[in-house]
């Protein structure tokens, strides 16, 4: 389910059920993100790079808007932000208000613990 305009092909989360799922499974990378950000705008050409460059990790893109529990419930209050699981564990976050380069998120990606 594509979004005019979306360049990346990275599932969209659709439910919370399929959230716990995920979470839960060998590595996951959930980005939050919603389509009036304009920093999430911006990083948008380098994603389908990025996914290519770390297959290890399931990346899933979770709309803000669509899972604003989701948002609470792990303390998401900045926009593009990352957050890694493995096994079912938090093994580390890129939550931030600011705006990400694809170096800084390369950076936060290569210091997790595989």
């Amino acid at each position: 389910m594509k979004r005019e305009g979306e360049r990346t092909n990275m599932e969209k989360l659709q439910s919370i059920e399929q959230f716990e799922q995920l979470k839960n499974e060998e590595r996951t990378m959930f980005m939050f993100s919603a389509d009036w950000c304009p920093d999430c705008r911006v990083i948008e050409p380098f994603l389908p790079a990025l996914e290519a460059d770390y297959p290890e990790y399931e990346f899933i893109y979770v709309d803000r808007d669509d899972f604003i529990d989701v948002c609470q419930q792990l303390d998401v209050f900045g926009i593009p932000s990352f957050i890694a699981f493995h096994n079912g564990e938090e093994v580390g976050r890129f939550v931030s208000k600011d705006r990400k380069t694809k170096e800084e998120i390369e950076a936060f990606i290569n210091g997790l613990d595989a």
